[in-house]
């Protein structure tokens, strides 16, 4: 089988309902540190205070042939020290597991890296999501072995791994 294309595009007002709707499912609220339902009116305060000022950039994943998936995003940019925090979900089940979140990490890195100036970028995912893990590796984060929390969801303790990435390793990834 061969791995359709995906590309990435500025998140918009118009895309909150379809957030909601994804982030609320399940199969994606369980694999996140903040496991609280979504809501609208809270999605629009996201955009107003975090992406609008340029906290946060956010984008849509959108696979060939299937159409919009789910989002890939840099939050808490820090322009001064030039990190950022990166995170994604595949909002349509028939997409996990096909390789477009590694797709869009790469989207996003590069966004990151090229245009935004970062030299550092890192995420958090939960110890109990090794396929997030995998995912993250092939894009080019590597594990931080000496950090490491624990937190208290719906489904137990659960242990939070961390990962990154820095300018010079992802130049040598585009090598």
């Amino acid at each position: 089988m061969s791995i359709r294309k995906v590309h990435i595009r500025p998140i918009t007002p118009e895309d909150t309902e379809k957030i909601v709707t994804w982030r609320n499912r399940d199969f994606v609220r369980k694999n996140f540190i903040y496991q609280e339902l979504f809501t609208e009116d809270g999605h629009r305060a996201w955009l107003r205070e975090q992406v609008e000022p340029g906290h946060v950039v956010q984008f849509i994943i959108c696979a060939e042939g299937l159409g919009e998936i789910g989002s890939v995003y840099l939050r808490d940019i820090d322009r001064g020290r030039k990190t950022a925090e990166y995170g994604v979900f595949i909002g349509e089940e028939q997409a996990l597991g096909c390789g477009y979140g590694t797709q869009a990490a790469r989207l996003a890195l590069d966004y990151g890296f090229g245009t935004l100036g970062l030299e550092r970028i890192f995420l958090r995912f939960l110890e109990n999501n090794p396929r997030a893990g995998r995912s993250y590796e092939k894009a080019g984060f590597r594990r931080i072995d000496n950090r490491r929390e624990t937190v208290e969801l719906e489904q137990g303790t659960c242990g939070v791994l961390f990962m990154e990435i820095d300018r010079s390793a992802w130049e040598r990834t585009m090598s």
